[in-house]
């Protein structure tokens, strides 16, 4: 689908960042950035917000390209994104459209695909009228006299009992999690999330740490599904619980945020967080600071960090250790593609194990022990998959009942495809 970009500078962050980030969203949803068109403002216009004659600049270019979809570089009202698309004549997209679009691509498991079906309604909720005002009129007939309901009302009801139902079945999904976190707090298992920007290599961390072999691609957002292995670390710590959770973005929208907080949970209860910066990247002190304000608003920002400084094939460093001002580890420079101070990564996870206040007395009473067996790279990984076996179980009688009542959904979610 041939797209055209635009974006608005307005003075704050990286701009030219910031619209590069844009086309590879953009290539990610699997449209073709063909144009990009930028300007400069001090504020976005309430009407249009690129203004009249920016507007009238986009649809000449449309028309001269054969741009098939326009994708802008900001959360639109709906009034506005419905205003550009009657003077364009062409469907409009925001970066929020457009980042839940890629996650409904990606989403593979059925907890990932009920994530991403609820935030896309509460978006959709906000948006009814632009797709159903051929249809705003009451309903009447022999039978139906009276207050009768409109077609956005009865869109809105359907939808929010859509709504309801997703929220119960992720709040059971929710409870197991924590039943399964309980369990791996009375074995005193060490948890470890690895979290960062997107692409910024924490699927092939994980992999080359746990030989899980998730899914890696140069694309954003390839990896949605939280996946979670036991790794072992040697005779002082034996096995932590490492998990690989979804990539975040600047501006990454709040309904994402909500609806994934069941899967972000793995985060918010780790022990110790490794978190992936793209060494090679100019803008990473940037996507630093924005993963650390979505930590901070899912209330993860009190968890024990590690930078993770990946990438140091590209940027021309070497493997090292960095330490902060009391000893503690505070980076580690790495490459997960070449495998350059991986050894180095895992000392300093065994090093925080021993650290952590809720294990420091097992240590103790290791030192007098005789030390395990380690366990099989597949056998730890079947024990892991063990505890999820009633998970699994229960994820196939809820994709049942999902596939029983999708209709709705469908019928709704059909006001997506532009307007009418």
């Amino acid at each position: 689908m041939r797209a055209a970009l635009v974006g608005i500078d307005f003075g704050a962050g990286d701009f030219n960042a910031s619209v590069e980030e844009l086309a590879l969203l953009a290539r990610s949803a699997g449209a073709e950035p063909i144009t990009t068109i930028t300007a400069k403002r001090s504020s976005p216009d309430a009407a249009y917000f690129v203004g009249s004659g920016k507007a009238d600049e986009i649809g000449l270019a449309c028309v001269d390209q054969n741009i098939e979809i326009v994708i802008f570089n900001h959360a639109l009202s709906p009034a506005q994104q419905r205003n550009l698309e009657k003077r364009l004549n062409i469907r409009v997209l925001d970066r929020t459209s457009l980042i839940l679009d890629i996650f409904a691509q990606r989403a593979k498991s059925h907890e990932g695909k009920l994530q991403v079906e609820l935030a896309q309604l509460q978006h959709l909720a906000t948006r009814l009228i632009r797709g159903w005002t051929h249809l705003e009129r009451q309903k009447g007939g022999i039978g139906l006299r009276g207050p009768g309901e409109t077609q956005l009302e009865t869109d809105r009801r359907l939808i929010g009992e859509r709504v309801k139902a997703l929220r119960a079945r992720l709040a059971k999904l929710r409870k197991q999690h924590e039943t399964q976190r309980r369990s791996r707090g009375r074995s005193h298992t060490f948890s470890v999330s690895l979290v960062g920007y997107t692409n910024a290599g924490k699927s092939t961390l994980f992999n080359a740490l746990t030989k899980a072999g998730v899914y890696v691609a140069n694309q954003l957002f390839a990896t949605l599904d939280t996946t979670s292995r036991r790794v072992y670390l040697g005779e002082e710590v034996g096995n932590v619980v490492m998990s690989d959770t979804v990539g975040f973005v600047r501006e990454l929208p709040h309904q994402l945020v909500a609806a994934f907080r069941a899967t972000l949970e793995e985060t918010i209860h780790a022990d110790l967080l490794l978190h992936v910066v793209d060494g090679a990247s100019p803008v990473r002190m940037e996507q630093i600071e924005q993963v650390n304000l979505v930590l901070k608003e899912i209330g993860a920002d009190h968890i024990p960090q590690i930078l993770v400084w990946n990438k140091i094939d590209a940027a021309g460093l070497e493997p090292a250790v960095e330490r902060d001002e009391a000893g503690n580890i505070a980076r580690v420079f790495i490459s997960a593609h070449t495998g350059a101070g991986l050894d180095m990564l895992r000392e300093a996870v065994v090093e925080a194990a021993r650290a952590a206040p809720a294990r420091s007395h097992l240590f103790e009473e290791q030192d007098d022990a005789e030390p395990e067996d380690a366990p099989d790279g597949e056998d730890a990984d079947d024990a892991l998959d063990a505890d999820d076996a009633q998970d699994a179980d229960d994820a196939d009688d809820a994709q049942a009942a999902h596939e029983q009542d999708a209709q709705p959904a469908e019928i709704l979610t059909s006001t997506n495809v532009g307007p009418r």
